[in-house]
């Protein structure tokens, strides 16, 4: 298998050109569905499993889910950020950086895949009460330069939970887990 096939088993973010609604529901309904999809992906796995790394250099599946809810948490404040002021300017962070900080080292995953639970419940209620108008909002994210539609948040994070629930899902498969 290839490292790319690795890194990305799902592919790259293709994002589309315009808003359609029916993919923006596709990608709402995977931001709904990714807290069971993470309880499934650590069933029955001990600390050793948790400890393992997707690949050679990669995150363990520990930091994985902490950092799907930090990455989570950070969408969630950009999304209502959006929604309640005119194209505001986020704050880029270091993924890297966060996936070492105490609270992913020394705090077990269920903490992270309950926050998720909660978090997800919260953006669909969010997500699912916008208008098309109210898709097409924006912010600015200074570290890619570029302004970046409320649409498009969602595809991005509908992507990103599937990218790393089957990230885990293959190593698992992979070791016979």
């Amino acid at each position: 298998m290839s490292n790319d096939a690795i890194i990305y088993p799902i592919g790259k973010l293709v994002m589309p050109d315009t808003f359609s609604e029916k993919e923006t529901k596709d990608a709402i309904q995977e931001i709904k569905v990714l807290p069971r999809i993470l309880d499934y992906c650590v069933e029955n796995l001990d600390a050793a499993q948790l400890a393992t790394s997707y690949r050679d250099g990669g995150w363990t599946i520990h930091q994985i889910l902490h950092h799907i809810a930090d990455s989570h948490m950070n969408a969630f404040v950009r999304m209502k950020l959006l929604l309640t002021e005119d194209n505001p300017t986020v704050k880029p962070y270091s993924q890297d950086d966060w996936v070492l900080t105490a609270d992913v080292a020394d705090v077990p995953v269920n903490y992270s895949i309950t926050l998720v639970h909660a978090l997800h419940h919260r953006m669909v209620t969010l997500l699912e009460s916008c208008s098309s108008e109210q898709m097409m909002r924006t912010y600015y994210h200074p570290e890619y330069e570029k302004t970046v539609a409320l649409w498009q948040v969602i595809h991005t994070y509908g992507w990103h939970g599937k990218h790393h629930a089957e990230q885990i899902r293959q190593l698992r498969i992979r070791n016979d887990w």
